[in-house]
């Protein structure tokens, strides 16, 4: 049992992984390798003066396992509640958590085989979204979603932030208290 599963390793679940992973959380993320931002390139995110696509994803998901996230390259097909959390559909297996965050960039696929609320998209080429609260709750109890799939801009800079949020929500609730996430600079 993890505490917690993301579904997507691009900038928004990259960011919830590191958080969730830093925080002492049993963390796995399941990725289907067809991240968007593996096609971009850029020179508007903050801290990197410009960089390619694949370099960022490889950058969050390289500082993900640094504090011992796990990582699986798998397609999900569906997320389920159970009596303990949620489990994890993919095309190899199964997998459970206490809670899910789906960070599956443009894909909402998983949402009508899970039945997961969906809502027309605000961003252009941007379909279909999760209908999520400001916290990132769908309507499933234990299913979060963040970034592009939640509905914010597309931009790699808002969904990472988007998944640090959404993240510190889920610790906050498995903690039962507010966290915060600060480091000290090193003398």
């Amino acid at each position: 049992m993890y505490d917690v599963a993301i579904i997507g390793a691009g900038p928004a679940g990259g960011s919830a992984a590191i958080f969730a992973a830093k925080a002492g959380k049993k963390t796995i993320v399941l990725d289907n390798n067809k991240s968007v931002t593996k096609r971009a390139w850029m020179e508007n995110h903050y801290g990197a003066p410009e960089i390619a696509g694949p370099d960022l994803v490889e950058t969050g998901i390289k500082q993900a396992k640094k504090f011992s996230a796990e990582f699986v390259e798998t397609t999900v097909t569906s997320v389920s509640k159970t009596d303990s959390g949620v489990k994890v559909v993919t095309e190899n297996g199964e997998y459970e958590a206490k809670h899910v965050i789906i960070a599956s960039g443009m894909m909402t696929d998983v949402a009508e085989a899970s039945g997961l609320a969906t809502k027309d998209g605000t961003e252009p080429r941007i379909k279909t979204i999760f209908d999520v609260d400001a916290a990132g709750k769908t309507n499933v109890e234990g299913v979060w979603a963040a970034g592009t799939c939640a509905g914010v801009s597309m931009h790699t800079i808002i969904t990472a932030g988007d998944g640090a949020k959404v993240a510190i929500n889920v610790i906050s609730e498995l903690n039962g208290e507010r966290y915060v996430d600060h480091d000290v600079l090193k003398a």
